[in-house]
């Protein structure tokens, strides 16, 4: 990743650099930014890209410990972890940036010109991927409540008023000042939360089948 630095901090830097007025550009205003910004963001791509293993291992190390059941709903719920924090990175990219570059573009002041610092616009953009990456993780909070006993899948539903309060609670503790921001972060989570609930109806169904029938063979 080190190698290609420059490359993949010109790929994150399209979403604002195409919102940018004309004749604006992403600013360096120090020294050695130009050299510790990509590396950065290199280090943060090789993490990211590492993340499946390093979770299996800590899956490896735990399984051991596991009755067969939870075992069953490890590996899923795991899988699905990895793959639900990639979408939400995937997202912020593709579809939150855009939006909200656009957004702060349109409202810059007359005679204000709007350069962003290399380092700032990627310590932003870290800041946002990890935060709708663990977002995305909502449907696997979800899952494990119910199936776990914490908490009853009809509190869940009983209490969606206020789930739904405090994910835009947490949208705005997370993302810029502005609804437009809000709302691109707090709408996907609650989405993901109903997801969460009929996967947990679901699983909690299966697993108790397969207690049923783990009674009647023995």
């Amino acid at each position: 990743c080190v190698f290609y630095s420059n490359d993949i901090f010109s790929f994150i830097a399209r979403p604002l650099i195409e919102k940018l007025p004309k004749g604006t550009t992403l600013i360096a205003t120090g020294v050695m930014s130009p050299f510790t910004t990509p590396f950065k963001l290199s280090f943060f791509v090789a993490l990211i890209i590492a993340m499946p293993y390093v979770l299996y291992q800590v899956w490896a190390f735990v399984a051991p410990g596991l009755y067969r059941n939870e075992k069953r709903f490890g590996i899923p719920l795991l899988l699905s972890s990895i793959v639900l924090f990639y979408i939400g990175v995937v997202f912020a990219y593709m579809f939150v940036f855009p939006v909200m570059f656009q957004f702060f573009a349109s409202t810059t002041p007359t005679g204000v010109a709007m350069m962003t610092d290399i380092t700032s616009y990627l310590d932003f953009v870290l800041t946002m991927f990890f935060a709708f990456g663990v977002a995305f993780e909502v449907p696997v909070a979800v899952v494990l409540l119910v199936i776990t006993g914490i908490v009853r899948l009809e509190k869940l539903k009983e209490n969606r008023g206020y789930v739904l309060i405090g994910i835009f609670i947490i949208a705005a503790l997370l993302t810029p000042p502005d609804a437009i921001s809000q709302c691109t972060m707090a709408i996907p989570m609650y989405l993901l939360y109903e997801g969460g609930l009929i996967m947990a109806r679901i699983l909690s169904r299966m697993k108790r089948e397969g207690s049923e029938s783990s009674q009647a063979e023995a």
